[in-house]
């Protein structure tokens, strides 16, 4: 019996004492909210102030005209730099390249060897025609021969006189074939010359399209540098080098004579060259809807090559006064990003005290890929560079980096 008891106690269940299970949800709630928390302060220190936007800034650039007796910018055009004065040189025959005298950046005279071709042909050509002179000289000696006998049996009743002309004939065709024997020679000796290349005018050697061994051909005139087949070299006058580029035709109308002008090269980011225009081509493209103008660059350098990209600021032209020269024009420009429509007019937002102020604004022509600010800003305001458009005047701004 006692037995029974005991069995019956250890099947009891003791509700004072807790579950181990019972304690798991809490745990997992603490550890949850510690993670919370640990998260919010990470993302309180990196934003400490909420709502602050953040933005990328520049700086309003304040400019001034290089260009004496010139005033404010109208319109900026890109294009490339072009040598006036170009030529895709090719032989006037074809032929088999057997030397070639020059090499890129080589500068070379008028009239200076270029190349070679192969002038075996031309010389055997030549020794040939001269002997068929000899050979034609020799048949005239014996056709006059003939005319001198002809004639003695003519007087002496001997011959008739249809003989003696028969002679006289052969002695005018022999004298004929001398005469276009030596023409003959004439031309071999020209494709003889031919096999010479030489330099048309003073340069440099800007491209060599060919090597020895290669068959070069004549080309068309036209033909542009980087797809002359068939070419040796290329050269361009340096001194005839030009900016070349595509007005809108819709801003022709703003060009005069003489506009003068200021030109960048996007090699040299650093310089301004003086400028001024000298030719708009009278038409048109039509794909482009652009005009081509070339203008004269007044002070080159030797960093200038052909084919560089460059932007042509044409300004508007300013008279000298009697004593002294026109002061520099003051210009503000910012980039084109940073200009935003508001109330249906341009604008930008500037940044004071960490705000971000809506500032109307008056722009101008395109400088150099910015926009010329006429009323505004004084320059040297900071601004914000592609405003998102969350950004609202007013608002707390942060500039990222």
């Amino acid at each position: 019996m006692p037995e029974l008891k005991d069995d019956l106690a250890s099947l009891r269940i003791d509700r004072e004492t807790p579950r181990p299970g019972r304690w798991r949800l809490p745990l997992i709630l603490l550890v949850v909210l510690g993670v919370a928390v640990a998260g919010g302060w990470y993302f309180a220190k990196a934003h400490p102030v909420f709502g602050v936007v953040e933005v990328e800034t520049v700086q309003a650039t304040v400019e001034s005209s290089s260009v004496a007796n010139a005033g404010a910018p109208i319109l900026t055009a890109s294009g490339y730099l072009v040598a006036r004065k170009q030529s895709v040189v090719s032989s006037k025959i074809q032929g088999r390249i057997s030397q070639l005298r020059v090499e890129e950046g080589s500068v070379v005279k008028e009239g200076d060897v270029l190349a070679a071709l192969d002038n075996a042909d031309a010389l055997a050509a030549i020794t040939k025609a001269k002997a068929d002179i000899e050979y034609a000289k020799a048949d005239l000696a014996e056709a006059q021969r003939q005319e001198r006998l002809q004639e003695d049996l003519y007087r002496g009743k001997v011959s008739s006189q249809d003989a003696l002309d028969a002679a006289k004939a052969k002695v005018n065709l022999a004298a004929a074939a001398i005469e276009q024997d030596k023409a003959t020679l004439q031309l071999q000796q020209a494709y003889l010359d031919f096999t010479t290349v030489r330099a048309p005018f003073a340069g440099i050697v800007v491209k060599k399209m060919t090597e020895v061994g290669e068959s070069v051909a004549p080309i068309p005139p036209g033909v542009n540098i980087s797809t002359s087949s068939g070419a040796i070299v290329a050269i361009a006058d340096m001194n005839s080098l030009e900016a070349e580029v595509d007005v809108n035709e819709a801003n022709v109308s703003q060009l005069g004579p003489n506009q003068p002008a200021e030109i960048t090269v996007q090699a040299i980011p650093n310089h301004t060259y003086k400028g001024v225009l000298r030719q708009i081509i009278p038409t048109a493209d039509r794909t482009k809807a652009t005009v081509t103008v070339k203008v004269s660059i007044l002070d080159k350098d030797k960093y200038l090559r052909p084919e560089m990209s460059c932007n042509v600021t044409f300004l508007e032209p300013q008279k000298k006064t009697q004593n002294a020269e026109a002061a520099p024009q003051r210009v503000i420009t910012v980039p084109k990003d940073a200009v935003i429509t508001r109330d249906g007019k341009p604008a930008v937002f500037a940044i004071e005290d960490n705000k971000a102020r809506a500032m109307p604004i008056t722009t101008g022509a395109d400088l150099r890929g910015q926009v010329i600010v006429k009323q505004g800003l004084a320059g040297g305001e900071t601004i914000v560079s592609n405003p998102p458009q969350k950004l609202k005047d007013g608002d707390t701004v942060k500039v990222k980096g």
